[in-house]
């Protein structure tokens, strides 16, 4: 491409991107949380489990994707008074297509539906939307959309630092009773109904007192200035033709696949029975929500009075014996490897689980990693890195209907001696940390740490890698990964399971000054 041309593009995208622009002559009309729903059904089941533990909430973990899908699908369907449903992606797929079911279904029955979600994932999609806020109990709003008058690529440039910024948060509340809180977005890479791909991923559900700091958080977004209708961004209501075709659409596509295996496998689900019974096990103790405001994304990065990251940092900086780190994304800077190692040099045994270069479904983020390794390893850090591929046995264990050959981490927690648990849709990067919304609730549990914890130990040495910082003979440093390969002990002195040309194209984007946006 000649110069001339260059330069001719580059204006094209800037006046266009400078012609973005968004609806501004419409009602938002402010709506909150119900808070007379005790007499609802989960209202009663939680006053009857909560007797026996006055003032605290109780927590249920989800690793199974299966059994994290199943807890959302059957809480809709036995909803009564509202539901709350904010995600960051939302996928049309297998999964999405019965979550939005199973939303449309409770809507039906008279229950309200407030679904919020991120723009990143929605492109194309507005007719969707619109259909389904078009229904008189479900309303849909879009967070901090992009424009509908020009491209999206063009609006990366033109606007960035504002469509680059998003809200990252996941949480489903159900008659302001039971909420679920976690990692996972709706698609089927996060409840093994993919194929290609099992993300290792973690929620919690959560009945008691901290219920009702998910609505107020929720509320918070839904009525933020960057909360949009999605009828509003469609321009004009669907007709009742389309209505009636998009549902008829999705309604066939669920009878046909009511004897998939994975509707099978939903069916044949523990969860499923224990949930119908009322017989979900939970665990007690106090809780805290934390989150970013909605603010976070309209004011300058370093307004850190709408951040996360202050409402986290006792919990930090009160570890005494370990601090065990789940985070797919994991791009500590100088300061969190510099506050990491001094973790380590007071005596606390430091241990982060992260995603290795293949099996980190965004690769640019390992750039941000990688560069930090051996200095945390130095200070005195343990790391560790996924291996993707799963053992046959954990593919077993993951019990979804493609047997998923691939694996890759995306359960976001932190535990704090074995006492406190976070865990939420906080990565430990700066796009979480300074960019992005995110959520979270912080358990005070003995009992969910020392599952955690042992869990880690558990199955630590099978589902990743151990790096260890070695000498060569001429004194220069290098990595080793240890792990295992179909069952036996097996060490690397490369990223396992990659190419030359995918080590080199990391090693590039490691020049490059990108690091705050990683």
């Amino acid at each position: 491409m000649s110069k001339s041309c260059a330069t001719v593009l580059v204006f094209i995208v800037l006046v266009l991107g400078g012609c973005a622009t968004l609806p501004t002559d419409f009602q938002r009309l402010e709506s909150h949380a119900f808070s007379d729903t005790g007499n609802t059904t989960f209202g009663k089941s939680v006053s009857a489990r909560a007797v026996a533990h006055p003032g605290k909430s109780g927590f249920h973990l989800l690793g199974n994707g299966l059994d994290a899908f199943v807890a959302r699908a059957l809480l809709a369907h036995y909803a009564e008074r509202s539901m709350d449903v904010q995600y960051y992606l939302y996928h049309d797929d297998l999964v999405g297509r019965l979550f939005t079911d199973q939303l449309l279904k409770a809507a039906d029955r008279g229950v309200r539906v407030r679904l919020l979600v991120d723009d990143m994932d929605l492109g194309g999609r507005d007719l969707g939307a619109a259909v389904m806020d078009s229904h008189p109990n479900l309303e849909v709003r879009i967070f901090n959309p992009f424009s509908r008058n020009v491209g999206r690529l063009s609006q990366f440039v033109t606007r960035m630092g504002s469509v680059t910024r998003r809200m990252h948060n996941k949480s489903f509340t159900v008659d302001n009773q039971v909420a679920i809180f976690g990692g996972r977005n709706i698609g089927n890479e996060y409840f093994d109904a993919d194929p290609d791909l099992a993300f290792a991923d973690l929620d919690v559900i959560v009945i008691g007192p901290v219920v009702e700091e998910v609505s107020t958080a929720f509320d918070q977004y839904w009525n933020s200035e960057l909360a949009y209708p999605a009828t509003v961004l469609k321009g004009k209501p669907p007709t009742p033709e389309a209505i009636r075709e998009m549902r008829q659409q999705l309604d066939d596509y669920v009878a046909k696949q009511s004897d998939s295996p994975y509707l099978q496998a939903l069916r044949n689900s523990n969860l499923a029975n224990k949930i119908r019974e009322s017989r979900v096990s939970y665990d007690w103790g106090d809780a805290e929500v934390v989150y970013d405001h909605p603010e976070k994304i309209l004011h300058d990065t370093d307004k850190t009075e709408y951040h996360l990251g202050p409402q986290l940092s006792p919990y930090f900086d009160g570890v005494q014996e370990e601090l065990i780190i789940f985070s797919p994304y994991f791009v500590p800077g100088k300061s969190g490897t510099k506050a990491l190692i001094q973790l380590a040099e007071r005596g606390v045994n430091v241990r982060i689980l992260t995603n290795s270069l293949a099996s980190n479904d965004v690769g640019i983020v390992h750039s941000g990693y990688s560069k930090y390794r051996k200095a945390l390893l130095r200070g005195g850090v343990e790391l560790y890195e996924m291996n993707k591929k799963l053992t046959r046995a954990q593919r077993k264990e993951k019990k979804g209907p493609g047997g998923s050959s691939t694996a890759s981490l995306h359960a976001k927690s932190f535990v704090f001696d074995r006492k406190q648990v976070f865990i939420g849709s906080l990565n430990l990067d700066p796009r979480a940390v300074i960019h992005n919304t995110e959520i979270g609730v912080v358990m005070k549990s003995a009992e969910i740490g020392h599952a955690m914890g042992t869990g880690f130990d558990q199955i630590i040495q099978e589902m990743a890698f151990r790096l260890e910082m070695v000498k060569n003979a001429n004194g220069s440093e290098k990595i080793l990964w240890h792990g295992q390969v179909d069952g036996e002990e097996k060490i690397f002195d490369v990223d396992p399971y990659t190419g030359f040309w995918q080590r080199f194209g990391i090693g590039f984007m490691r020049l490059l000054p990108i690091e705050s946006q990683l």
